[in-house]
Order: C-alpha cells, then sequence, then structure tokens
C-alpha cells in the first residue's frame, strides 16, 4: 500500500472533512476572545491559534479512531457500516489503536504549548471525548454525550486565548451541544431497525423514529435559541443576526428533508446542511467584528 494511499485511508476513517461541524465555532470564539484580550501581542496569539488548530485536529482523529476501534464488531453486523476500514480489512485493528494513541498524545501534548489551564483540563476533555464510543452500549443519552465531545470546542479555544471561561462561549458551546445531538439523532434513525436488533441505545431505538424526529427538532431549537441569547449577550450586531437567520431557515429545510417514511436525504442533511451552519455562523462572527479586528491587528495594540 503506498503512503498517499494509507493517508487516504485514515482521512477516510475520521471523515477528516467533518471537522468543519465544529472548527467553525471554535474560530469564531477564538475571534472574539481575541477581541477580547488586552495582555497578548500578535505573536503570542498566533501560536496559541495554531496550537488550537491542532488540538481541534487531533481531537477529533483521536476520538474518530478510537469509536472505528471500539464499534469493530458492531460495524462488521451493520450492512451500512460493514465497508468501513477495520471490518472491510483496510486498516489493522492495532493500526488504528496506535492512531488512537498517537492523537490523544499530540492533543495532550499541544495543551501544554497553550496554556497551564488548558494543560489541566486535556485529560478530562479527552476523556469526555473518547467516552461516547461506549455510550450506545447503555443509555439513549448517546446522542448529547457526542454533542458535549464536540461542544467543547468553543469553551476550549476561548480558554486557551483567555486562561478562563465566560458565559459566552459556554453558550456557544451549549448551542453547538444541542445542534450536534439534532443531528445525530436524525442520522441515527437510519441505525433504527439494526439497533433495536442488537440492544444497542439510541432516541429512535428507544422511542421510535416519529418521536425521535421531535426531539431533533426540540434539540435544534433550544440550539438556535442559545445562539440567539448569545448574540444579544455578546452584543452582536445586525451581521451576526442576518446569517443567524440563514441558519434558522438551513435547520427547517434539513427537517424537511428527514421524513419519518422517508430517510434518502439524510446524508445531504447531515453531511451539507450541518456544515453549512458551523461555517454560515463564522462569517457572521467574522462580518460582525471585523472593523474591530481591523483596528486591533492595524492599530498599534498588537
Amino acid at each position: 500500500m503506498s503512503f498517499f494511499q494509507t493517508i487516504y485511508n485514515y482521512g477516510k476513517m475520521v471523515k477528516f472533512s467533518h471537522t468543519l461541524f465544529a472548527l467553525p465555532f471554535a474560530g469564531f470564539s477564538v475571534l472574539y476572545a481575541i477581541l477580547e484580550d488586552s495582555k497578548s501581542n500578535l505573536y503570542e496569539l498566533g501560536i496559541k491559534s495554531f496550537f488550537i488548530l491542532i488540538c481541534m485536529v487531533s481531537a477529533r482523529n483521536a476520538a474518530m479512531g478510537f469509536n472505528r476501534y471500539v464499534d469493530k464488531e458492531i460495524d462488521a453486523r451493520n450492512p451500512r457500516t460493514q465497508n468501513r476500514e477495520i471490518p472491510a480489512g483496510i486498516l489493522s485493528e492495532n493500526s488504528v489503536l496506535y492512531f488512537t494513541i498517537f492523537f490523544s498524545f499530540i492533543f495532550v501534548l499541544s495543551t501544554y504549548f497553550i496554556n497551564q489551564l488548558s494543560f489541566y483540563l486535556s485529560i478530562p476533555t479527552l476523556m469526555i471525548v473518547l467516552f461516547y464510543s461506549y455510550t450506545k452500549r447503555f443509555t439513549w443519552l448517546c446522542h448529547f454525550v457526542l454533542g458535549l465531545g464536540i461542544g467543547i470546542a468553543p469553551s476550549g479555544a476561548w480558554i486557551a486565548i483567555r486562561d478562563e471561561l465566560s458565559l459566552l462561549p459556554a453558550l456557544w458551546s451549549f448551542g453547538l451541544m444541542f445542534h450536534i445531538a439534532g443531528f445525530d439523532i436524525l442520522y441515527s434513525i437510519q441505525d433504527y431497525e439494526f439497533d433495536r436488533s442488537q440492544n444497542l441505545y439510541s432516541i429512535p431505538g428507544r422511542f421510535g423514529i416519529e418521536k425521535a424526529l421531535w426531539i431533533a427538532r426540540i434539540s435544534h431549537l433550544i440550539s438556535f435559541s442559545l445562539l440567539v441569547y448569545s448574540g444579544i449577550y455578546g452584543d452582536m450586531g445586525l451581521p451576526f443576526f442576518l446569517f443567524l437567520c440563514i441558519t434558522g431557515i438551513l435547520f427547517s429545510i434539513e427537517h424537511l428533508l428527514v421524513k419519518k417514511d422517508d430517510f434518502s436525504k439524510i446524508p445531504i442533511a447531515f453531511f451539507h446542511i450541518n456544515a453549512s451552519i458551523s461555517i454560515i455562523l463564522f462569517l457572521g462572527v467574522l462580518l460582525d467584528k471585523w472593523d474591530l479586528l481591523v483596528s486591533k491587528f492595524s492599530g498599534g495594540s498588537l
């Protein structure tokens, strides 16, 4: 197997493109935290931003690798997932385990170069991110554990820049948590029959498809409400709220695409719309704070 083919296989396994779900949230948390920071210079902020990116990528790679390793037997039995890298024999179990350990180490090491608080919180954060892979075996709240693991990103990015946590990034974190949980519930509808047959826990398996659709809608309504409040609390301007309205429309489209008797549009809702929501919110914050960012980076405060 060629080097590039190996890289491709690992990238496919961790679905590297899905980093877009959380990375923009971390991005606008970084932007806003930079505006609140009056101590760091441009060089320090650049270094911290670089390590935040490394943390994001390494934590996701570790989480996805661990999930594929832990779920290898379940994936092999599920017709939808039996072509994944381990069941299909593309990657070995041990190689995926070493992959997970390597990126877990990179994540913790990267936090060491950010600040002390980030480093102290790295192990608990990693435990939450990895713990999700076991939750489908004993609780239908697994979707919200996944949301929590990914939702840590904005708060983690804020702590990296500010060395403290405040309400605003916490609102973004909980907004992202319910956003992720909502679409994961929709995505898990595809495995409704399989989960029930294997005694696996999920909201569709526990409550049925119709109720699961409503729980997903409520989760996204909570997410949207938290984002609205974050805009008010964070003194956001018109650009942010205009882009937030677009995300509200995308949430609605997502639920219109997924029907209780038609799951064919779930991949579109999952891969395209959810990534778009994160990017659009990032653009909203960027445009809203653009003048302040330009002033901060060119006005001598750095």
